[in-house]
């Protein structure tokens, strides 16, 4: 680990020692924020609720739109996007009834771009064009200049290059005036892009050059890396191809002194590409599967913080529920209390005026009985309202069900539907063509990256954790060995699915589900003859 990635992990160390003794602390810093929400999400998480709650019970309107906001960044950033917009919707109401037009331009940004990465482009400007009238208003250069930066990133998506160059150079401008090194570099990086999608590569690489230099000088290492990198694309698209060998490789070892995945898969990437280029297929070969390594290692990554961050949330949510029932009880209690002295206090006054007031004592007795009345009658009344409460819990996990086996048929149908097509496409190889066959090879290729259909098996994953609650914690404490693909197998013979179907959903033939099923045995420690599906069933 390089010394720098030892600074940051004490700095978020101390991060989290500082709020747990300074409880009352408002906000983290947007960097303080994404570091720790890229390292520890469910810490993150937990910390931004209580400052929520807290805000919540003081009263304290911004504070509390501001927690909304950093919640719906991380729930966006772990790829819980329904979560992400709620977060997101419920801030700008508190928002638009605060008069600080900076905080509410900001959300508007957050939620243009969650718009923008789930390729709802029209919704992304429309709220990119609403936060720019209002930083407008407040003069904010910084936040001015961000902005035009996504408004060109629209434009960009929509192959509008004019627009896009216009409003990067925007955006450029107003960064200029900030000083803000890192925002100027970012719109060199994106003027580059815009170039190098038009096919100018001169010009690209005198705004990919210009940006690195400003990354540089701001020590931004992961903006370095991928400059480096464009750099590196660049040549091998001129046709440098031994310059961009030597460009990326350098992009290669910076990310691997990070130990940045997502940087390690994209250069390896390029790398293979670039060597196919040349013709050097076995140099190809080896940088392709070391970039399917890496790319293996970010989602095994990723399933790790999901699992703990899904874990979080449970957690709280069910923190949530104890203290509500306590507050329940409480209250209980108090009218408890509350009736009891007031039953002794009839008995004292009924006791004082037992002998002068005998009718007094008859109305008193009688008041009692409709005040009984009265109990029994909210009792009634509150066990009927608990009783409609478990018929729509239950109405409730009926839906998740239906959901749980919508989301398994889509599966199912994806990837039989790749698998007829990669038949198709295996037969079209067999073709003594060559140009014919390196295409139809490189279609299956692709086809065998994207038959798992990672999107439904995150919406497969979020509907089944709903439906079958606490399984995943119940697993774990069985077996600590388990990998991600054994988690999807457990899963699938959860819903008791037949091998047919679990094998087309994993993408794997037969014999590698029974290779699969024997091993999750093994970690299991299941004695021989007890049946796999059975003991899942039963977990």
């Amino acid at each position: 680990m390089s010394a720098e990635r030892i600074q940051i992990n004490i700095a978020l160390i101390f991060i989290l020692t500082f709020y747990s003794l300074f409880s009352n602390a408002q906000r983290y810093s947007v960097e303080q924020l994404k570091q720790l929400s890229q390292h520890q999400p469910d810490s993150a998480m937990v910390l931004l609720k209580k400052n929520y709650s807290r805000a919540l019970t003081e009263n304290r309107k911004e504070q509390e739109a501001l927690c909304l906001q950093q919640m719906g960044w991380i729930c966006f950033s772990q790829g819980h996007y329904k979560l992400a917009l709620a977060y997101y919707l419920d801030a700008d109401k508190i928002f638009n009834t605060l008069s600080n037009l900076d905080l509410k331009a900001s959300n508007l940004n957050d939620i243009g771009l969650f718009y923008y990465y789930n390729k709802q482009i029209d919704l992304a400007k429309e709220h990119y064009d609403k936060a720019l009238v209002l930083l407008q208003k407040t003069k904010n250069k910084k936040g001015i200049a961000e902005t035009f930066g996504n408004i060109g990133h629209i434009y960009e998506k929509k192959q509008q290059y004019d627009s896009a160059l216009f409003y990067q150079r925007l955006a450029l401008q107003n960064f200029s005036s900030t000083k803000d090194k890192n925002g100027v570099a970012k719109i060199y990086e994106n003027l580059g892009s815009v170039y190098e999608d038009l096919e100018k590569y001169d010009s690209a690489a005198v705004y990919f050059k210009k940006s690195l230099v400003l990354y540089e000088e701001a020590k931004n290492e992961i903006g370095s890396v991928e400059v480096v990198n464009n750099l590196g694309d660049l040549l091998r698209k001129t046709g440098k191809y031994a310059q961009s060998i030597a460009k990326t490789k350098e992009a290669y070892q910076m990310a691997l002194d990070l130990g940045n995945n997502y940087q390690l898969a994209a250069t390896t990437k390029d790398l293979g590409k670039t060597f196919g280029l040349m013709g050097k297929m076995d140099s190809a070969y080896h940088y392709s599967e070391l970039s399917r390594k890496h790319t293996l290692d970010i989602y095994s990554l990723d399933g790790i913080k999901q699992t703990s961050f899904l874990h979080a949330l449970y957690d709280m949510d069910k923190k949530s529920d104890e203290i509500r029932e306590l507050q329940a009880n409480r209250k209980v209690n108090q009218t408890i209390i509350i009736a009891t002295l007031i039953v002794l206090a009839l008995l004292i006054a009924l006791s004082v005026t037992l002998y002068s007031r005998q009718r007094l004592k008859i109305k008193e007795q009688q008041a009692d009985a409709r005040q009984k009345q009265i109990e029994s009658e909210l009792l009634a009344s509150q066990l009927k309202n608990q009783q409609l409460e478990e018929d729509k819990l239950k109405e409730q996990l009926d839906l998740k069900s239906k959901e749980l086996s919508n989301h398994t048929l889509n599966l199912i149908r994806n990837n039989q539907f790749l698998e007829r097509m990669r038949s198709s496409l295996q037969l079209m190889v067999k073709d003594e063509k060559r140009d014919q066959k390196r295409q139809m090879q490189k279609l299956i290729h692709e086809i065998n990256d994207s038959i798992t259909q990672e999107q439904h098996w995150k919406e497969f994953t979020f509907a089944f954790e709903q439906v079958h609650q606490s399984f995943f914690e119940r697993l774990k404490e069985i077996s600590q060995d388990l990998t991600a693909s054994d988690i999807r197998l457990i899963t699938l013979l959860k819903i008791n699915l037949n091998s047919t179907d679990i094998s087309t959903l994993l993408g794997i033939s037969n014999d590698s589900l029974r290779v699969a099923r024997y091993r999750l045995r093994k970690k299991l420690n299941l004695p021989t003859g007890e049946n796999l599906t059975s003991y899942i069933q039963s977990i």
